[in-house]
């Protein structure tokens, strides 16, 4: 009893936030900046189209209310994280590490699961991080090939325009150092709010009656916008990077903190965005908005090209993450010392880029696939691992009253293996009918 007790004192006494050893550790502004900056990105271009397939009451209600769940999971998967720390007096644990420290520590059933927890989600994390790579490769092709066929009488496919752009894609996933693209991300976060006024030029003008536009879809398409809409708000790598790289990581998940402030931005942000896109274009909205824009403005051309750019830009920040994991964690330890570690690693980086070129040219449909990626990955990464995790730090004594910590997080997991289910299976579907019938 007395060493249990002492061991319990021990543990309220360590404060991992005081034992992390951060070379450049960020203040609260440059964090929400950068939380903003990995919210906002291809997807809030396609969340008009996920309003097409909720419908406009409904759309505006569910991404208000997905936007909670996802800020409340971020809260639960980042606190859960500090009493594992705290129990193992660690300063920091990535989230594949949290995942096995949690089988290890929760109920006896999922003991014998820790062994696998950090492969399975480091695959979610990994499948995540390319998918997404693989969006802004069509993206780019899309666009490109928007404005090019304005200028040449032979429409050439998008898959000619995605591999137009292989070698450029190369380069700059060959870029080792972070620092060397912070030039150019902000050159990108320039681009993107430009673009975000140029849509509001567009998207406000010659409005329709509000009252025409539906106010709920259909229950086979709702996984579609819910895809859509958890792959737009939804940035767990992001989150769990930038709160361990903080000055003051207590200031991260307050009442009026960092995550809350961020989030509620961006979900304001989403929502106007999809309403107003959604109000201007009706069912003729595209999977990105740019492309409803008049053609042959050279307005709308440029900043087609622009933020084209812009995306091209965040490939190298979000190749940058897999490339770690597989590197790190599978790669690395198996070569002997060396000069082949570098060649290794340059030859990691290209098989990255040939992957999602394969991909992104296999299935050039740029709705559908931002869908399947955040149904697929951000359902169990978003929503229901921080569930789990939550479980397994607070098991066996501390799930409050009437274990009700227990049983909320239930619902968590049952909502998050649904919306894996129903949204992938709606996903594929849908691709394999418009491959089927030639749309692309």
């Amino acid at each position: 009893g007395a060493t249990l007790r002492n061991q319990e004192e021990g543990e309220e006494d360590y404060d991992p936030h005081l034992h992390r050893e951060i070379e450049n550790p960020t203040t609260n502004a440059e964090t929400l900046i950068h939380l903003l900056k990995g919210c906002l990105g291809t997807g809030i271009l396609a969340m008009p189209e996920a309003f097409k397939y909720s419908g406009m009451a409904n759309g505006i209600v569910s991404t208000f209310l997905i936007g909670a769940l996802c800020t409340y999971c971020l809260h639960v998967l980042v606190r859960s994280q500090y009493v594992l720390c705290k129990r193992l007096k660690m300063a920091l644990l990535t989230y594949p590490e949290s995942m096995k420290i949690a089988c290890e520590v929760g109920p006896s059933c999922l003991r014998r699961f820790a062994p696998y927890a950090p492969g399975i989600t480091n695959f979610f994390l990994i499948f995540y991080q390319l998918g997404i790579c693989c969006v802004y490769i069509v993206f780019v092709g899309v666009n490109i090939k928007d404005v090019a066929d304005q200028y040449t009488t032979t429409k050439l496919s998008v898959t000619i325009y995605i591999l137009s752009v292989f070698i450029p894609f190369v380069l700059i996933m060959c870029i080792r150092n972070l620092k060397l693209l912070a030039p150019f991300s902000v050159l990108a976060n320039i681009i993107t709010f430009v673009t975000f006024g140029v849509v509001g030029y567009y998207v406000c003008q010659n409005l329709p009656s509000f009252s025409s536009l539906p106010s709920f879809g259909t229950l086979f398409n709702y996984p579609l916008y819910f895809g859509t809409t958890l792959f737009s708000l939804q940035a767990v790598g992001v989150v769990i990077a930038l709160e361990n790289n903080m000055a003051t990581p207590k200031r991260f998940t307050g009442a009026l903190g960092v995550l809350n402030i961020g989030m509620g931005l961006v979900t304001v942000i989403y929502v106007g965005m999809a309403m107003m896109g959604y109000w201007k274009y009706g069912d003729s909205i595209k999977p990105s908005i740019t492309l409803n824009f008049p053609p042959t403005d050279t307005l709308a051309q440029s900043i087609r090209i622009l933020y084209s750019v812009a995306i091209f830009i965040s490939y190298g920040l979000q190749g940058y993450v897999p490339v770690q994991i597989i590197w790190t964690t599978y790669i690395v330890n198996r070569l002997e010392e060396g000069n082949k570690k570098l060649l290794w690693e340059y030859l990691l980086r290209l098989a990255c880029v040939v992957i999602t070129f394969v991909l992104a040219m296999t299935v050039p449909l740029l709705g559908l696939f931002i869908s399947l990626v955040g149904a697929f990955c951000l359902s169990a990464l978003g929503i229901a691992f921080p569930a789990l995790i939550e479980i397994c730090a607070y098991w066996p004594d501390n799930l409050g009253p009437f274990r009700w910590i227990f049983y909320k997080d239930i619902l968590l997991i049952v909502i998050g293996i649904l919306g894996l289910c129903a949204g992938s299976y709606s996903c594929i579907f849908e691709i394999v009918r418009k491959l089927a019938s030639g749309e692309t």
